[in-house]
């Protein structure tokens, strides 16, 4: 089943959707789910996993969510800060209101940034955590993917509009957020055991040897998926990546 609703603290409106069997007071373990950039809640390979997880085990539930600025949220300025408010409001929902025993994270691509920032940063409170895709350079990541007057525009101190489903306002102190919040200067070994990451060896917007060098160094556990490109759009391999990650919460 799937429920939509909205967390509204701290003057924000997260916007959610809830995916559980039957009964939301049996649900005890709780993944939520982080997007990647310019995406949303309501993507396909969401429900997918969402149907997934709970078909696969009982007391188990998702929360997938929409990031500041994305999808259906109301926020038309991109933060760093307010997406870990965000991932903050979540956690604390999990827990005090649908009394989550454990909870899990499986993030892509810039929701895996958020996520390893959220938790070097502030806590981990996941037992688990499935990274597919990970932004580790998430600076990189979106400087390289603008143009050249983008770039320019923005260094000026100007506004740009970026995004897919959804644009949204980026601009110099969002850029700024990410340069100088490289998670790379964190180290992740105590959580090592707990992460996994999967990613395409046809991945071009995230090069692998980002995630292979980011994984060699914390001791993580990568998977490297032939022939997948950063969403896996191709749905036997999207298949196969859901089916790893809902298998290593169980």
């Amino acid at each position: 089943m799937e429920k939509l609703f909205d967390i509204n603290e701290q003057g924000l409106s997260v916007r959610c959707k809830l995916f559980y069997e039957k009964d939301v007071h049996s649900i005890e373990n709780i993944v939520l789910i982080l997007h990647g950039f310019g995406s949303s809640k309501e993507v396909k390979s969401n429900a997918k996993f969402g149907e997934r997880l709970i078909t696969k085990y009982k007391n188990y539930g998702a929360i997938a969510f929409d990031l500041p600025c994305h999808g259906a949220d109301a926020r038309k300025k991109l933060s760093v800060a307010e997406c870990l408010t965000y991932i903050q409001l979540v956690v604390n929902y999990a827990k005090e209101k649908l009394n989550a025993q454990n909870l899990y994270a499986y993030a892509t691509s810039f929701g895996g940034y958020l996520t390893l920032k959220y938790i070097a940063e502030r806590e981990n409170p996941f037992r688990k955590i499935a990274l597919r895709a990970p932004a580790i350079q998430m600076f990189h990541t979106l400087t390289a993917n603008m143009t050249d007057d983008e770039r320019h525009k923005v260094a000026k101190g100007k506004e740009i509009m970026l995004g897919f489903e959804r644009k949204m306002k980026i601009g110099k102190e969002f850029l700024d957020e990410l340069e100088q919040g490289d998670i790379q200067q964190y180290d992740y070994l105590d959580y090592a055991d707990d992460m996994l990451i999967l990613h395409g060896t046809a991945d071009e917007i995230v090069d692998i040897a980002t995630s292979q060098t980011f994984a060699e160094n914390n001791v993580i556990e990568l998977i490297a998926v032939e022939g997948a490109d950063h969403p896996f759009s191709n749905p036997q391999l999207m298949d196969l990546a859901i089916g790893r990650i809902v298998e290593f919460f169980h």
